[in-house]
């Protein structure tokens, strides 16, 4: 399973952005997607998760009432919309999806958030 994320970018505080992450390869079933980041010196850190059906969602304290993950399984896709963004979310954005019994991450994109 190959990931390939897109939508990161530069934004002010108080902004939105729209990250997207695109699953490739040979797909039986795509289970768990979702989102992580990392900033220089720091450990990845979790985001926000969705399960195959998008009947239940995750996400980490600092994102909840902000963030929103969703997906399209015919598109093996995954969303984060990310709104009322701050300058701590300034992260290198991971995807990540398990399946088969393992668990692949994307590449990453940069989100970048001024104050």
């Amino acid at each position: 399973v190959q990931l390939q994320a897109s939508g990161g970018g530069l934004v002010q505080s108080g902004g939105s952005l729209r990250l997207s992450c695109a699953a490739s390869g040979r797909i039986f079933r795509i289970n768990v997607m979702g989102w992580y980041r990392a900033t220089p010196g720091q450990q990845r850190e979790f985001v926000a998760e969705v399960s195959y059906r998008s009947d239940r969602t995750n996400y980490a304290d600092s994102v909840k009432g902000r963030f929103t993950i969703s997906r399209d399984n015919a598109k093996n896709t995954v969303y984060l919309q990310m709104n009322s963004l701050k300058p701590e979310d300034t992260a290198v954005y991971y995807c990540a999806a398990y399946a088969a019994g393992a668990k692949f991450w994307g590449k990453g994109t940069q989100v970048t958030v001024s104050s």
